[in-house]
């Protein structure tokens, strides 16, 4: 009860707050690239509920329909401001929205996709027994990582079931067995940096190598 009373607040401050930014940053997305300004996609939550997941829009208009449901880092769907807003985290704050509505909460496992989930194992599926965050452990070590592992070429989707999927869900899974108040705290103070260090100019050019992640 007490993490809700959070998460409504800190969604309410954070809308209210950056209103200004969402409407630029909308406006930034529909200009450089015809369509709208965010993106839904499909993810899966508590217990096993389906919801729409909601980011500024990174790639090219229909970008689901003609190509895989991962990017890669040379991907050439994603757009340049996609690119900058993906490095800094920002492409990410729409689901202050969802965060308002329940579906996540502030800090938590990684929302997967509904055609991996489908692919856990039973004793990873304990993992739908917690509610999804917008930031976590494994968004905090795959920000970067995940683009740098990915292949540009190949089949990207089965390296990242085969390679990288079950350590993902081993670290959120060894996380809600070990989380306490002073970790969440490290975590979302982690993500706080992370984002300020992409904003750097000197930072960005190396963030803006490392953009692929789920669409």
């Amino acid at each position: 009860m007490i993490r809700r009373v959070i998460d409504v607040g800190v969604a309410a401050l954070v809308l209210s707050l950056f209103s200004p930014l969402f409407l630029l940053v909308s406006l930034a997305v529909a200009i450089e690239s015809p369509g709208k300004p965010f993106y839904g996609g499909w993810r899966v939550g508590l217990r096993g509920r389906r919801f729409r997941i909601w980011k500024f829009r990174t790639m090219v208009r229909n970008a689901d329909r003609i190509g895989t449901a991962i990017t890669t880092r040379h991907d050439p769907r994603i757009t340049r401001l996609g690119k900058f807003l993906r490095a800094a985290k920002l492409d990410e704050l729409p689901q202050f929205f969802n965060l308002l509505l329940g579906d996540l909460t502030l800090i938590g496992p990684r929302p997967e996709a509904p055609e991996f989930v489908e692919q856990y194992r039973p004793e990873q599926r304990d993992l739908l027994n917690v509610k999804p965050g917008i930031t976590g452990p494994t968004q905090l070590q795959y920000t970067i990582l995940e683009a740098e592992l990915l292949p540009d070429k190949g089949d990207a989707a089965t390296f990242y079931v085969e390679q990288m999927m079950a350590d993902k869900i081993r670290l959120d899974l060894e996380y809600q067995r070990q989380r306490t108040f002073v970790s969440d705290c490290r975590i979302l103070f982690e993500t706080i940096l992370l984002m300020l260090r992409a904003l750097m100019p000197d930072a960005n050019r190396e963030r803006t190598r490392g953009v692929g992640e789920l669409i």
